[in-house]
Protein backbone atom coordinates (compact mmCIF):
# COMPACT_ATOMS: atom_id res chain seq x y z
CA UNK A 1 0.00 0.00 0.00
CA UNK A 2 1.14 3.54 -0.66
CA UNK A 3 1.17 6.51 1.68
CA UNK A 4 -1.76 8.79 1.23
CA UNK A 5 -4.27 6.07 1.86
CA UNK A 6 -3.10 3.70 4.54
CA UNK A 7 -4.16 2.83 8.12
CA UNK A 8 -2.96 0.67 10.99
CA UNK A 9 -4.51 -1.40 13.77
CA UNK A 10 -3.06 -2.35 17.21
CA UNK A 11 -2.89 -5.59 19.03
CA UNK A 12 -4.54 -6.73 22.19
CA UNK A 13 -3.25 -5.06 25.37
CA UNK A 14 -0.14 -6.58 26.86
CA UNK A 15 -0.75 -8.50 30.05
CA UNK A 16 0.40 -7.17 33.42
CA UNK A 17 3.35 -9.54 33.47
CA UNK A 18 4.85 -7.84 30.39
CA UNK A 19 4.39 -10.77 28.03
CA UNK A 20 5.64 -9.73 24.60
CA UNK A 21 4.31 -12.59 22.50
CA UNK A 22 1.84 -11.80 19.74
CA UNK A 23 -1.37 -13.77 19.36
CA UNK A 24 -1.21 -16.37 16.61
CA UNK A 25 -3.90 -14.62 14.60
CA UNK A 26 -6.06 -11.53 14.98
CA UNK A 27 -8.18 -9.30 12.77
CA UNK A 28 -7.53 -5.72 11.76
CA UNK A 29 -10.86 -4.52 13.11
CA UNK A 30 -10.15 -1.48 15.27
CA UNK A 31 -6.47 -1.64 14.29
CA UNK A 32 -6.38 0.05 10.90
CA UNK A 33 -4.02 2.96 10.33
CA UNK A 34 -4.10 5.41 7.46
CA UNK A 35 -0.82 7.05 6.39
CA UNK A 36 -0.93 10.56 5.00
CA UNK A 37 0.85 11.00 1.68
CA UNK A 38 2.81 14.09 2.66
CA UNK A 39 4.67 16.20 0.10
CA UNK A 40 8.28 15.03 -0.09
CA UNK A 41 9.64 18.22 1.47
CA UNK A 42 8.45 16.89 4.83
CA UNK A 43 10.40 13.62 4.66
CA UNK A 44 12.18 12.25 1.58
CA UNK A 45 13.70 15.57 0.51
CA UNK A 46 15.12 16.02 4.01
CA UNK A 47 16.87 12.64 3.81
CA UNK A 48 18.17 13.41 0.31
CA UNK A 49 19.85 16.43 1.87
CA UNK A 50 21.51 14.14 4.43
CA UNK A 51 24.96 15.72 4.11
CA UNK A 52 23.67 18.97 5.63
CA UNK A 53 21.58 17.51 8.47
CA UNK A 54 24.31 17.71 11.10
CA UNK A 55 26.87 20.43 11.63
CA UNK A 56 29.63 18.05 12.75
CA UNK A 57 29.30 14.93 10.61
CA UNK A 58 27.66 13.57 7.49
CA UNK A 59 24.39 11.77 8.29
CA UNK A 60 24.12 9.94 4.96
CA UNK A 61 25.64 6.67 6.21
CA UNK A 62 23.62 6.92 9.41
CA UNK A 63 20.36 7.00 7.45
CA UNK A 64 21.23 4.09 5.16
CA UNK A 65 19.54 0.69 5.49
CA UNK A 66 16.11 2.27 6.12
CA UNK A 67 17.50 4.40 8.94
CA UNK A 68 19.38 1.58 10.69
CA UNK A 69 22.79 2.78 9.48
CA UNK A 70 25.74 0.65 8.31
CA UNK A 71 26.01 -2.95 9.47
CA UNK A 72 28.22 -3.27 12.54
CA UNK A 73 31.46 -5.17 12.45
CA UNK A 74 31.45 -7.93 15.05
CA UNK A 75 35.00 -7.57 16.29
CA UNK A 76 36.02 -9.95 19.10
CA UNK A 77 32.57 -11.57 18.79
CA UNK A 78 31.05 -9.02 21.19
CA UNK A 79 27.90 -8.85 19.09
CA UNK A 80 25.81 -11.46 17.34
CA UNK A 81 26.51 -12.20 13.69
CA UNK A 82 23.18 -10.82 12.46
CA UNK A 83 20.97 -7.87 13.27
CA UNK A 84 23.52 -5.29 14.45
CA UNK A 85 23.93 -1.83 12.95
CA UNK A 86 25.70 1.44 13.73
CA UNK A 87 22.40 3.20 14.40
CA UNK A 88 22.26 6.93 15.08
CA UNK A 89 20.25 7.86 18.17
CA UNK A 90 18.31 10.49 16.18
CA UNK A 91 17.15 8.13 13.40
CA UNK A 92 13.94 6.95 15.07
CA UNK A 93 11.50 8.79 12.80
CA UNK A 94 13.00 7.17 9.69
CA UNK A 95 13.07 3.71 11.26
CA UNK A 96 9.49 4.08 12.49
CA UNK A 97 8.19 5.16 9.09
CA UNK A 98 9.83 2.20 7.41
CA UNK A 99 8.37 -0.14 10.02
CA UNK A 100 4.97 1.43 9.40
CA UNK A 101 5.22 0.51 5.73
CA UNK A 102 5.28 -3.15 6.80
CA UNK A 103 2.44 -2.83 9.29
CA UNK A 104 -0.15 -5.54 8.66
CA UNK A 105 -3.24 -3.34 9.09
CA UNK A 106 -2.61 -0.42 6.76
CA UNK A 107 -5.60 0.80 4.79
CA UNK A 108 -6.14 3.01 1.76
CA UNK A 109 -9.58 3.97 3.06
CA UNK A 110 -9.24 6.64 5.74
CA UNK A 111 -12.84 6.10 6.86
CA UNK A 112 -11.82 2.66 8.18
CA UNK A 113 -8.83 3.92 10.12
CA UNK A 114 -8.65 4.12 13.88
CA UNK A 115 -5.49 6.24 13.73
CA UNK A 116 -3.74 8.39 11.15
CA UNK A 117 0.04 8.48 10.89
CA UNK A 118 1.83 11.61 9.68
CA UNK A 119 5.22 10.53 8.23
CA UNK A 120 7.01 13.82 8.93
CA UNK A 121 10.71 13.88 9.95
CA UNK A 122 10.62 16.72 12.51
CA UNK A 123 13.89 15.83 14.26
CA UNK A 124 15.94 15.73 11.08
CA UNK A 125 14.16 18.86 9.92
CA UNK A 126 14.96 20.97 12.99
CA UNK A 127 18.39 19.39 13.52
CA UNK A 128 19.85 21.13 10.48
CA UNK A 129 18.90 24.53 11.94
CA UNK A 130 19.82 24.16 15.62
CA UNK A 131 23.27 25.66 15.19
CA UNK A 132 24.47 28.37 12.83
CA UNK A 133 22.21 31.35 13.50
CA UNK A 134 19.23 30.39 11.33
CA UNK A 135 16.26 32.72 11.73
CA UNK A 136 12.97 31.63 13.26
CA UNK A 137 11.08 31.96 9.97
CA UNK A 138 13.25 29.26 8.37
CA UNK A 139 13.06 26.97 11.40
CA UNK A 140 9.27 27.30 11.64
CA UNK A 141 8.59 27.08 7.91
CA UNK A 142 7.98 23.32 7.64
CA UNK A 143 5.99 23.01 10.90
CA UNK A 144 3.64 25.80 9.81
CA UNK A 145 3.32 24.38 6.31
CA UNK A 146 2.63 20.91 7.73
CA UNK A 147 -0.21 22.18 9.92
CA UNK A 148 -1.70 24.05 6.99
CA UNK A 149 -1.51 20.95 4.80
CA UNK A 150 -3.07 18.69 7.43
CA UNK A 151 -5.93 20.97 8.37
CA UNK A 152 -7.00 21.23 4.75
CA UNK A 153 -7.47 17.45 4.53
CA UNK A 154 -10.84 15.82 5.13
CA UNK A 155 -9.22 13.35 7.57
CA UNK A 156 -8.44 16.22 9.92
CA UNK A 157 -12.05 17.37 10.25
CA UNK A 158 -13.35 14.14 11.73
CA UNK A 159 -11.52 14.46 15.07
CA UNK A 160 -9.60 17.74 14.66
CA UNK A 161 -6.35 15.79 14.65
CA UNK A 162 -6.96 13.76 17.81
CA UNK A 163 -6.56 10.56 15.83
CA UNK A 164 -3.33 11.81 14.20
CA UNK A 165 0.18 10.97 15.42
CA UNK A 166 3.77 11.45 14.35
CA UNK A 167 7.24 10.54 15.62
CA UNK A 168 10.16 12.76 16.59
CA UNK A 169 13.76 11.61 16.82
CA UNK A 170 14.84 14.47 19.10
CA UNK A 171 13.88 15.63 22.60
CA UNK A 172 10.91 17.90 23.31
CA UNK A 173 12.99 21.05 23.92
CA UNK A 174 14.10 21.13 20.30
CA UNK A 175 10.48 21.88 19.34
CA UNK A 176 9.46 24.30 22.10
CA UNK A 177 11.13 27.63 21.39
CA UNK A 178 10.16 30.07 24.12
CA UNK A 179 10.26 33.29 22.08
CA UNK A 180 10.33 34.69 18.57
CA UNK A 181 13.91 35.93 18.65
CA UNK A 182 16.49 34.33 16.38
CA UNK A 183 18.61 33.49 19.41
CA UNK A 184 15.89 31.18 20.75
CA UNK A 185 16.52 27.42 20.56
CA UNK A 186 14.73 25.17 18.06
CA UNK A 187 11.36 25.69 16.44
CA UNK A 188 7.83 25.96 17.82
CA UNK A 189 6.34 22.76 16.35
CA UNK A 190 5.02 21.38 19.65
CA UNK A 191 3.56 24.72 20.71
CA UNK A 192 1.28 24.98 17.69
CA UNK A 193 -2.39 24.54 18.78
CA UNK A 194 -3.11 22.04 16.03
CA UNK A 195 -0.14 19.88 17.00
CA UNK A 196 -1.31 19.90 20.62
CA UNK A 197 -4.35 17.95 19.41
CA UNK A 198 -2.13 15.24 17.95
CA UNK A 199 -0.16 12.49 19.72
CA UNK A 200 3.59 12.94 19.51
CA UNK A 201 5.89 9.96 20.04
CA UNK A 202 9.48 10.91 20.82
CA UNK A 203 12.67 9.69 22.42
CA UNK A 204 11.99 12.06 25.33
CA UNK A 205 8.73 13.80 26.15
CA UNK A 206 7.87 16.88 28.16
CA UNK A 207 6.92 15.56 31.59
CA UNK A 208 4.06 18.06 31.83
CA UNK A 209 2.73 17.46 28.32
CA UNK A 210 -0.61 15.74 27.76
CA UNK A 211 -0.01 14.77 24.13
CA UNK A 212 3.63 13.62 24.17
CA UNK A 213 4.66 10.02 24.82
CA UNK A 214 8.25 8.82 25.18
CA UNK A 215 9.19 5.64 23.35
CA UNK A 216 12.62 3.94 23.38
CA UNK A 217 15.64 5.40 21.66
CA UNK A 218 16.81 3.16 18.82
CA UNK A 219 19.52 0.74 19.91
CA UNK A 220 22.13 -1.00 17.76
CA UNK A 221 20.17 -4.25 17.51
CA UNK A 222 17.52 -4.63 14.80
CA UNK A 223 16.77 -8.34 14.44
CA UNK A 224 14.99 -9.75 11.43
CA UNK A 225 13.63 -12.84 13.21
CA UNK A 226 12.50 -13.97 16.64
CA UNK A 227 15.32 -16.52 16.54
CA UNK A 228 17.88 -13.70 16.54
CA UNK A 229 16.19 -12.18 19.59
CA UNK A 230 16.13 -15.46 21.50
CA UNK A 231 19.73 -16.21 20.60
CA UNK A 232 20.85 -12.84 21.92
CA UNK A 233 18.85 -13.23 25.14
CA UNK A 234 20.41 -16.65 25.71
CA UNK A 235 23.87 -15.20 25.10
CA UNK A 236 23.26 -12.48 27.65
CA UNK A 237 21.88 -14.92 30.24
CA UNK A 238 25.12 -16.91 30.10
CA UNK A 239 27.31 -13.81 30.28
CA UNK A 240 29.84 -13.66 33.11
CA UNK A 241 30.09 -10.11 34.44
CA UNK A 242 33.49 -9.15 35.81
CA UNK A 243 32.56 -5.69 37.04
CA UNK A 244 29.95 -4.56 39.54
CA UNK A 245 29.14 -1.34 37.67
CA UNK A 246 30.18 0.85 34.76
CA UNK A 247 29.62 4.21 33.12
CA UNK A 248 29.68 5.09 29.43
CA UNK A 249 29.59 8.79 28.61
CA UNK A 250 31.45 12.08 28.72
CA UNK A 251 31.91 14.39 31.71
CA UNK A 252 30.12 17.75 31.89
CA UNK A 253 32.76 19.98 33.52
CA UNK A 254 30.92 23.20 32.65
CA UNK A 255 27.62 22.05 34.16
CA UNK A 256 27.67 22.66 37.91
CA UNK A 257 24.45 20.69 38.37
CA UNK A 258 25.74 17.60 36.58
CA UNK A 259 26.65 14.60 38.70
CA UNK A 260 28.70 13.00 35.95
CA UNK A 261 32.02 14.23 37.29
CA UNK A 262 31.32 12.77 40.73
CA UNK A 263 30.12 9.51 39.21
CA UNK A 264 33.23 9.18 37.07
CA UNK A 265 35.43 9.99 40.07
CA UNK A 266 33.76 7.24 42.14
CA UNK A 267 34.02 4.80 39.27
CA UNK A 268 37.71 5.44 38.63
CA UNK A 269 38.44 5.06 42.34
CA UNK A 270 36.79 1.62 42.44
CA UNK A 271 38.23 -1.70 41.29
CA UNK A 272 34.66 -2.81 40.74
CA UNK A 273 33.91 -0.22 38.04
CA UNK A 274 34.92 0.55 34.47
CA UNK A 275 34.53 3.81 32.53
CA UNK A 276 34.27 4.42 28.80
CA UNK A 277 34.99 8.13 28.38
CA UNK A 278 33.31 9.28 25.18
CA UNK A 279 35.77 12.17 24.88
CA UNK A 280 38.56 9.65 24.43
CA UNK A 281 36.86 6.62 22.83
CA UNK A 282 34.30 6.11 20.10
CA UNK A 283 30.96 5.66 21.84
CA UNK A 284 29.20 5.44 18.48
CA UNK A 285 30.82 2.03 17.97
CA UNK A 286 28.39 -0.62 19.25
CA UNK A 287 31.25 -3.00 20.01
CA UNK A 288 32.84 -0.54 22.46
CA UNK A 289 29.54 0.16 24.21
CA UNK A 290 28.12 -3.36 24.36
CA UNK A 291 31.48 -4.80 25.48
CA UNK A 292 31.43 -2.57 28.58
CA UNK A 293 27.77 -3.24 29.36
CA UNK A 294 28.03 -7.00 28.82
CA UNK A 295 30.75 -7.25 31.44
CA UNK A 296 28.91 -5.17 34.10
CA UNK A 297 26.11 -6.04 36.52
CA UNK A 298 24.93 -2.43 36.87
CA UNK A 299 25.15 0.48 34.40
CA UNK A 300 25.02 4.08 35.66
CA UNK A 301 22.58 6.29 33.78
CA UNK A 302 22.79 9.91 35.02
CA UNK A 303 21.11 12.71 33.05
CA UNK A 304 23.14 14.17 30.21
CA UNK A 305 22.11 17.04 27.95
CA UNK A 306 18.58 16.13 29.01
CA UNK A 307 16.99 13.71 31.47
CA UNK A 308 17.04 10.67 29.19
CA UNK A 309 19.85 8.77 27.46
CA UNK A 310 20.06 6.31 24.61
CA UNK A 311 22.57 4.51 26.84
CA UNK A 312 19.69 3.31 29.04
CA UNK A 313 18.41 1.10 26.25
CA UNK A 314 21.88 -0.02 25.21
CA UNK A 315 22.44 -1.22 28.77
CA UNK A 316 19.14 -3.11 28.89
CA UNK A 317 20.03 -4.65 25.52
CA UNK A 318 23.25 -5.94 27.07
CA UNK A 319 21.47 -7.30 30.15
CA UNK A 320 22.99 -4.66 32.43
CA UNK A 321 20.74 -3.35 35.22
CA UNK A 322 20.30 0.44 34.82
CA UNK A 323 20.94 2.72 37.78
CA UNK A 324 19.01 6.00 37.58
CA UNK A 325 19.54 9.24 39.47
CA UNK A 326 16.51 11.21 38.32
CA UNK A 327 12.92 9.90 37.83
CA UNK A 328 12.72 11.80 34.54
CA UNK A 329 15.40 9.54 33.04
CA UNK A 330 12.99 6.62 32.65
CA UNK A 331 10.25 6.26 35.25
CA UNK A 332 8.27 9.32 34.15
CA UNK A 333 9.00 8.71 30.48
CA UNK A 334 8.68 5.23 28.99
CA UNK A 335 5.44 4.14 30.61
CA UNK A 336 4.29 2.09 27.62
CA UNK A 337 7.46 0.04 27.39
CA UNK A 338 8.93 -0.33 30.88
CA UNK A 339 7.35 -1.87 34.01
CA UNK A 340 5.39 0.46 36.27
CA UNK A 341 7.21 -1.06 39.23
CA UNK A 342 10.68 0.32 38.54
CA UNK A 343 12.33 -1.75 41.28
CA UNK A 344 11.81 -4.85 39.14
CA UNK A 345 14.44 -3.85 36.60
CA UNK A 346 16.45 -0.90 37.98
CA UNK A 347 18.06 0.87 40.94
CA UNK A 348 17.41 4.48 41.95
CA UNK A 349 19.91 6.74 43.75
CA UNK A 350 18.75 10.37 44.18
CA UNK A 351 21.14 12.68 42.35
CA UNK A 352 21.18 15.12 45.26
CA UNK A 353 22.76 12.41 47.41
CA UNK A 354 25.57 12.17 44.88
CA UNK A 355 26.00 15.94 44.65
CA UNK A 356 26.13 16.20 48.46
CA UNK A 357 28.65 13.37 48.72
CA UNK A 358 26.22 11.21 50.68
CA UNK A 359 26.02 8.35 48.18
CA UNK A 360 28.77 5.75 47.93
CA UNK A 361 27.64 4.06 44.73
CA UNK A 362 29.84 1.00 45.16
CA UNK A 363 28.57 0.33 48.68
CA UNK A 364 24.95 0.85 47.67
CA UNK A 365 25.23 -1.64 44.83
CA UNK A 366 27.22 -4.14 46.89
CA UNK A 367 24.44 -4.00 49.46
CA UNK A 368 21.85 -5.39 47.05
CA UNK A 369 21.24 -9.08 47.68
CA UNK A 370 22.22 -11.70 45.12
CA UNK A 371 18.59 -12.80 44.97
CA UNK A 372 17.41 -9.34 44.02
CA UNK A 373 20.21 -8.92 41.47
CA UNK A 374 19.19 -12.21 39.85
CA UNK A 375 15.54 -11.15 39.75
CA UNK A 376 16.37 -7.76 38.23
CA UNK A 377 18.66 -9.34 35.65
CA UNK A 378 15.85 -11.67 34.66
CA UNK A 379 13.53 -8.72 34.11
CA UNK A 380 16.09 -6.70 32.15
CA UNK A 381 16.66 -9.57 29.73
CA UNK A 382 12.90 -10.11 29.46
CA UNK A 383 12.50 -6.45 28.45
CA UNK A 384 14.83 -6.69 25.46
CA UNK A 385 12.13 -7.37 22.81
CA UNK A 386 10.10 -4.39 24.09
CA UNK A 387 12.91 -1.83 23.68
CA UNK A 388 14.25 -2.78 20.24
CA UNK A 389 13.02 -1.94 16.74
CA UNK A 390 13.07 -4.87 14.35
CA UNK A 391 14.61 -4.54 10.91
CA UNK A 392 11.90 -2.87 8.75
CA UNK A 393 12.57 -5.37 5.97
CA UNK A 394 11.18 -8.21 8.12
CA UNK A 395 8.82 -8.96 10.97
CA UNK A 396 9.08 -10.59 14.38
CA UNK A 397 6.12 -12.90 13.94
CA UNK A 398 5.73 -14.00 17.55
CA UNK A 399 7.12 -11.02 19.51
CA UNK A 400 6.08 -7.43 20.07
CA UNK A 401 8.89 -4.93 19.66
CA UNK A 402 8.94 -1.23 20.59
CA UNK A 403 7.13 -0.29 17.39
CA UNK A 404 4.34 -2.84 17.91
CA UNK A 405 3.75 -1.66 21.46
CA UNK A 406 3.67 2.01 20.46
CA UNK A 407 1.15 1.47 17.66
CA UNK A 408 -1.03 -0.73 19.86
CA UNK A 409 -1.18 1.91 22.58
CA UNK A 410 -1.85 4.71 20.09
CA UNK A 411 -4.87 2.80 18.81
CA UNK A 412 -6.13 2.01 22.28
CA UNK A 413 -5.96 5.67 23.23
CA UNK A 414 -7.65 6.93 20.08
CA UNK A 415 -10.48 4.45 20.53
CA UNK A 416 -11.09 5.87 24.01
CA UNK A 417 -11.56 9.46 22.85
CA UNK A 418 -15.12 10.60 23.75
CA UNK A 419 -17.65 10.84 20.97
CA UNK A 420 -18.04 14.58 21.47
CA UNK A 421 -14.46 15.02 20.27
CA UNK A 422 -15.49 13.29 17.04
CA UNK A 423 -18.09 15.99 16.57
CA UNK A 424 -15.41 18.65 16.40
CA UNK A 425 -15.44 19.96 19.97
CA UNK A 426 -12.07 20.97 21.36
Amino acid sequence: MVEGSTKLVPEQPSSPNMVTEKPASYSCTGRYVYVHGLPSRFNDDIVRDCSSLNRWFNMCDSLSNMGLGPRAENSNKILQNDGWFVTNQFALEVIFRNRMRQYECLTNDSSLASAIYVPYYPGLDVGRYLWGGYNTSLRDSNPLDLVKWLTEKSEWNYMRGRDHFFVTGRITWDFRRENETDSGWGNKLLKLPEVENMTVLGIESGLWSQNEVAIPYPTYFHPSSTTEVFQWQNTIRRQKRRYLFSFVGAPRPDDTKSIRGKIIHQCIASRECQVLDCNKFDCMDPVNVIKIFRSSVFCLQPPGDSYTRRSTFDSILAGCIPVFFHPGSAYNQYKWHLPKNSTKYSVFIPEQFVLDGKADIEKILQGISKERVTAMSHWVIKLIPRIIYADPRSRLDSLEDAFDIAVKRILQNVNKIPREANEGKK
